[in-house]
C-alpha cells in the first residue's frame, strides 16, 4: 500500500471521528439539538438539561485531532491533482486550507457556546450570551463551507472534463455533491460522512 492510500485511510478515520464529535453536540440525553432551539430558552434548556460538560469538551478536543488527521488526505489529493491540472490543484489547496483553519475554529466555536450555556445554568441570560457569541463568530462557518465549495468544484471539474484518468462517474466521490445529498436528511455530522465516503471511493479508484 502506497503513502497516498495510507493517508486516505487516515483521512477516513479523521472524518469518522469528526462525525462522531458532531454527534456528541447534536444527539443529547434529552433529545436532538437543533439550531432553531436557540431562539427559545425553554426548548434549549430542556434539551441540554442532562448533558454533562465533558461531552462539549470531548467534542472540541477530539474534533481538533480529527481535523488534523483528515487534513493530510486533502493535501495528498491536491498533490495528486497537480500532475493533471496545476490550476485545480492550487484551488483545491486553497480550499483545503480554508477547511482546516476556519473549520477547526468553527468546530471549537460550536462547542464553547454549549459548554458556556450549561456552565451558566441554562438561563435566558446564558442563551443571549451564546447567541451573541455564535452570531459574531459565524464567519468561521461560512468560510469553512466556502472552502468545501472551492475544493469540491475544482475536483469535480477536473474529473468531469477528463483532466484526470478517473472515469467521469468518479465525480460522485466528491465531498461537495455528497454533502448536498446528505444535508437534507439532517443527519448529524453529514459533512464528515460525506468526506469519509469521498476518500473511501478514491482509495479504490486512484
Amino acid at each position: 500500500m502506497n503513502t497516498m492510500k495510507i493517508l486516505f485511510l487516515i483521512a477516513i478515520a479523521g472524518h469518522l471521528l469528526c462525525g462522531y464529535t458532531d454527534c456528541l453536540m447534536t444527539y443529547l440525553p434529552n433529545g436532538r439539538f437543533r439550531f432553531e432551539d436557540m431562539k427559545d430558552n425553554r426548548k434549549l434548556s430542556t434539551v441540554f438539561k442532562d448533558m454533562p460538560l465533558k461531552r462539549a469538551l470531548m467534542s472540541m478536543l477530539l474534533g481538533c485531532l480529527a481535523m488534523f488527521l483528515f487534513f493530510f488526505g486533502y493535501i495528498v489529493l491536491c498533490r495528486w491533482m497537480k500532475q493533471y491540472s496545476e490550476t485545480c490543484a492550487v484551488l483545491m489547496f486553497i480550499g483545503s486550507g480554508m477547511i482546516f483553519t476556519f473549520g477547526m475554529a468553527h468546530h471549537i466555536l460550536c462547542g464553547v457556546p454549549e459548554w458556556l450555556y450549561i456552565k451558566l445554568g441554562r438561563t435566558e441570560e446564558a442563551r443571549q450570551i451564546i447567541m451573541e457569541l455564535f452570531k459574531k463568530t459565524s464567519v468561521t462557518m461560512f468560510v469553512c463551507y466556502l472552502g468545501f465549495l472551492l475544493f469540491g468544484v475544482s475536483l469535480f471539474i477536473a474529473i468531469v472534463s477528463g483532466l484526470t484518468p478517473l472515469p467521469v462517474w468518479a465525480c460522485i466521490f466528491n465531498v461537495l455533491p455528497l454533502m448536498l445529498f446528505l444535508f437534507p436528511t439532517r443527519i448529524g455530522g453529514s459533512g464528515n460522512w460525506a468526506g469519509a465516503i469521498m476518500f473511501l471511493g478514491l482509495l479504490f479508484l486512484i
